[in-house]
């Protein structure tokens, strides 16, 4: 019942002076710093005073349990603001409902992000324009909101978000990139200026370890190709790097030119992930007869092979080599280990129904989207067998 009256009261929420209508709310008294009374919420009584440490203010309760807030939810995730005296529930909901965001989604934002009410509305404005220089729409910042609560409310430091963008553009990247960065990793935009330069010099340092001869294009190289590289450590991506060299035997070139591809991608495992992933690809191929120059050549050809579990991994190389597919087929074109055991598993009965020899034509049509795959059984089927 709770949801329902929080639903109807945020509807209402653009029409003027319902605040304290649609949420029963007590007058508050104003300070310099806080919003007019019927934006936000204080506690009761006639004087101004913070609530105990240990107490919760209970307007602010009752008033996120009007608006639908699971506050049990908002409890475990940051109980410190359910103790505020002063907070802004109203007038970030409006503010969200104005740029588009539905009822039941302001209810979950604040759910999942608490302190998000206590930001200004004037705070809100701003860091919504700086957004809009990455985003063309406010319905795209809503989706990434509602993903991602706390990449839009974590930090009032707008001059910071602005500092990072004008950043990360000065490296190369467009606005285009921006966008996928900041949909796919927004805590990148979080980050501290100092900590996002922290990572470009050192990504900068590395490539001119490895004898690259441009050191500056290096780091949007890898963004571009790694979205989740500036969120994560320093060290991580070294003790990856002396990883995949000790374990290939990889040379500088190598090295380089893996992380300026898809390889980059494999920076953002967790360093005990990767070793565990290599050592789990390297013993089922040797095993199947394999020596160390197959699994390198499988690697530096598709090195997100690193991202699949020991168990998973076994399964799709069985299941190939049952249906009729060879190892060396297989590290030529390594490709197929992307999809699905179900996927490979179905297409191996279809390709077998229709008699496909896989020795004389090859693994490509594996490694192929379902309406391409669909069309070539379409074909086979009108051959006779």
């Amino acid at each position: 019942m709770a949801a329902v009256a929080g639903v109807r009261a945020l509807q209402r929420l653009h029409q003027p002076g319902t605040f304290q209508r649609c949420f029963g709310l007590i007058p508050v008294q104003l300070t310099p710093t806080c919003l007019p009374r019927r934006l936000c919420t204080a506690p009761t009584g006639s004087k101004e005073r913070e609530q105990p440490d240990t107490s919760e203010n209970v307007s602010l309760v009752d008033n996120l349990n009007l608006m639908g807030v699971d506050v049990k939810m908002a409890r475990l995730r940051q109980p410190g603001v359910l103790r505020k005296a002063f907070t802004n529930e109203q007038a970030v909901a409006l503010f969200l409902d104005k740029k588009g965001a539905p009822t039941n989604m302001i209810a979950s934002i604040i759910s999942r992000y608490p302190r998000a009410i206590t930001r200004s509305v004037e705070h809100l404005e701003e860091r919504w324009e700086l957004w809009r220089k990455i985003f063309n729409t406010d319905e795209e910042i809503v989706s990434v909101l509602y993903r991602s609560p706390e990449s839009f409310f974590r930090t009032s430091n707008n001059a910071n978000l602005d500092d990072n963008i004008t950043f990360l553009t000065s490296l190369g990247l467009n606005t285009k990139d921006l966008h996928r960065l900041l949909t796919t990793a927004p805590r990148t935009f979080s980050n501290s200026l100092v900590l996002n330069k922290r990572m470009v010099a050192f990504l900068e340092e590395i490539c001119a370890e490895l004898g690259g001869k441009n050191p500056e294009q290096f780091p949007k190289a890898v963004i571009s190709r790694n979205l989740y590289i500036l969120i994560r450590s320093t060290k991580r991506v070294r003790t990856n790097i002396d990883i995949l060299r000790a374990s290939l035997t990889l040379s500088n070139s190598e090295l380089l030119d893996l992380f300026q591809g898809p390889g980059a991608e494999i920076l953002d495992l967790s360093s005990e992930c990767l070793k565990t992933n290599f050592q789990s690809l390297e013993q089922k191929m040797v095993a199947l007869g394999c020596q160390k120059a197959d699994i390198k050549k499988l690697i530096l050809s598709f090195p997100m092979v690193l991202f699949i579990g020991k168990d998973r991994l076994s399964t799709k190389l069985d299941c190939l080599l049952k249906g009729g597919i060879t190892m060396e087929q297989i590290v030529r074109k390594p490709k197929v280990l992307d999809y699905s055991t179900q996927n490979i598993s179905g297409r191996l009965e279809e390709l077998k129904r229709v008699g496909y020899d896989f020795q004389e034509k090859g693994i490509n049509v594996l490694d192929s989207s379902q309406k391409r795959f669909d069309a070539k059984i379409e074909r086979l089927n009108m051959i006779p067998i």
